[in-house]
């Protein structure tokens, strides 16, 4: 029974030099792929920059946040594309319930035929699922601000409305800060008119108080004078028959004790 003979898998110097290389390249490669995927996977725990004073304040902090404002301080006017982003891109920029997509002219073209006062209008007052003014207050954004963030919308979708006019410094920028302003512009005559029925309003409410208190005042020293004469008139009375009273029941009560005493001797 013969056996085949075993032969060496490397045979020729090639072969050799192939795997000694191997040998070395591969260990290294693996060794090379485990550092790159720990340094690139995300560390939570100690030895971390997850656990440093800034990324634990981060993840801690409220979500509302106290905006201050200095109230002397000029009014800075955000442009259309700051207004966009902040209140309007949450339904204009997927066209979401219905809104208009952002640079899209199909949808935005019949109502840039209405003109700009109307869409203007339109997104002050609030329109289907639109809140007015985007859900903000005059305070957050001006009406102005507002037409700026229209224009910006309707230009980007096909539009050509020239930017709206900043107002003057001291104007105001709110349809509620003109009636302000409108109200207190008033013609001088008309305020006199006001302060006089004003001071007459005032001068009439005083006047009440002071003509009840001497009423009453009156009531009271009649009441008092009244009490006063019936103690004198009432009281003495009613003290004679009192005393009459006590002295008929003094008279009888000796006579009656007087037989007592003699009934109680004989005995």
């Amino acid at each position: 029974m013969s056996e085949a003979p075993h032969e060496a898998p490397i045979k020729t110097p090639g072969q050799l030099i192939a795997a000694i290389i191997a040998s070395f390249a591969v260990p290294i490669v693996i060794i090379v792929l485990l550092v790159a995927y720990v340094d690139n996977s995300t560390r939570t725990g100690a030895g971390t920059d997850s656990l440093s004073e800034a990324e634990v304040t981060a993840r801690i902090k409220p979500f509302a946040q106290v905006d201050i404002r200095d109230a002397n301080a000029p009014r800075v006017y955000k442009t259309g594309e700051e207004v966009y982003k902040a209140v309007c891109s949450a339904c204009h920029a997927s066209g979401a319930a219905g809104a208009p997509k952002f640079t899209n002219a199909a949808d935005w073209a019949p109502r840039i035929s209405q003109g700009f006062d109307t869409l203007w209008h339109t997104a002050l007052a609030g329109k289907g699922a639109m809140p007015p003014r985007g859900g903000t207050s005059p305070d957050d954004y001006s009406d102005f601000e507002i037409a700026r963030a229209v224009v910006y919308m309707a230009n980007n979708s096909g539009a050509s409305f020239p930017e709206p006019a900043q107002p003057a410094a001291g104007a105001p920028a709110t349809a509620a800060s003109g009636a302000t302003a409108a109200a207190a512009a008033a013609p001088g005559g008309a305020s006199d008119a006001g302060a006089a029925q004003a001071a007459a309003a005032m001068a009439a409410m005083a006047s009440v108080p002071q003509a009840a208190a001497p009423a009453a005042g009156a009531q009271s020293a009649d009441a008092s004078q009244a009490g006063k004469g019936l103690v004198h008139a009432g009281l003495p009375g009613l003290s004679r028959g009192r005393r009459a009273e006590r002295t008929e029941v003094r008279r009888q009560g000796r006579l009656g004790a007087a037989p007592e005493r003699f009934h109680g001797h004989g005995l």
